[in-house]
């Protein structure tokens, strides 16, 4: 039975029977997520006391310059995934390829993949902006015991078994979801344990912010431009209030509790759309539909894409369920 203050692992043990493949794993997994996330956290809050802020002068996957901060999240997140021995495979965005665990033991079991963004929002670390992690969790569909294989992560985001993320900010909170209802956890970190705090989070139908980083407004389609402009229109309870980060973690989730929209279009200069399928928009999209909002790329279902790539990008619109249909009205009539 849910209540708040307790800890996540009562919340995981307590809740374990309801997900639909209660062998354990999925909670020990969620569990070494939480481990990592308390140990990233830590370095997170000694930024700027340390040598870990800035550029290592490295480019990952994605052409991005790296942090020394996401390089640091990404080995933590892949040591504790790997050396628990729950998954069989962890994609991350901060790696060219998929990693594969244990594949050539025979005795291997494990039946579920990880796909992570280690650091989002890492741009902001220098000026002590929030920035986040984001997971998601699926069940691997080649058979248990061989190596684990691309389409196991190319899969569609409707086959998650779960997803969620670690927002580190004035406080730090593991949200999450295994497709009955998101909760959010605390971190005290004077015991170092999170509890239940945001219990059955969820988006209000209609919401009053708007989060788009405006400066890309010349590239953006005209649908999206008629839907920012209809956002700042003096009618009924508009105009909307403008917020953006830049930090997707950060964003959504003061979207799911205040009420609003997340928007990132594709546009000239991003003719694909900037945010990663897999790492981004498919966990955040199953947290969404979870929480009572929607997730889309104006036209299409986000859950419904057909991954083609690991680093694949798409536009990504997600947050209060009736601002997202808005969005896709404008887009329908006005499109590009």
């Amino acid at each position: 039975m849910t209540r708040k203050n307790q800890t996540l692992g009562e919340f995981i043990i307590e809740n374990q029977a309801s997900f639909k493949y209660s062998s354990g794993e999925l909670s020990r997994l969620i569990n070494s997520i939480r481990l990592a996330a308390k140990v990233v956290n830590h370095e997170v809050n000694k930024a700027g006391l340390v040598d870990i802020i800035g550029a290592v002068g490295e480019t990952n996957i994605q052409g991005e310059n790296q942090q020394k901060l996401d390089v640091y999240a990404n080995e933590k997140f892949i040591q504790t995934l790997t050396k628990r021995n729950i998954v069989c495979g962890i994609a991350s965005e901060e790696e060219d390829d998929f990693i594969a665990i244990n594949s050539q033991d025979e005795n291997h079991q494990n039946k579920y993949v990880v796909l992570i963004d280690p650091l989002d929002g890492s741009s902001n670390i220098d000026v002590n902006v929030s920035v986040g992690t984001i997971f998601s969790v699926y069940r691997r569909v080649t058979p248990v015991g061989t190596p684990v294989q691309l389409k196991d992560f190319l899969q569609k985001g409707s086959e998650q078994v779960a997803a969620g993320y670690v927002v580190y900010g004035t406080s730090t909170m593991l949200v999450y979801t295994t497709g009955a209802g998101v909760n959010g956890f605390t971190l005290n970190p004077a015991i170092g344990s999170f509890y239940l705090s945001h219990p059955n989070m969820s988006f209000s139908e209609e919401g009053s912010i708007y989060s788009v980083n405006e400066g890309n407004y010349q590239d953006f389609p005209l649908g999206i431009k008629k839907y920012i402009k209809y956002c700042q229109e003096e009618e009924g309870d508009r105009p909307y209030t403008s917020r953006y980060i830049g930090s997707l973690v950060s964003d959504f989730h003061r979207n799911m509790i205040k009420g609003g929209i997340y928007m990132y279009p594709k546009g000239s200069r991003n003719p694909n759309g900037k945010l990663r399928l897999l790492y981004e928009c498919n966990p955040m999209a199953f947290l969404a539909e979870q929480a009572n909002g929607k997730a889309s790329d104006g036209y299409t279902r986000t859950l419904d894409v057909i991954p083609t790539a690991l680093h694949q990008r798409v536009p990504f619109i997600c947050g209060s369920k009736k601002m997202v249909e808005k969005v896709e009205e404008f887009m329908q009539e006005f499109g590009e």
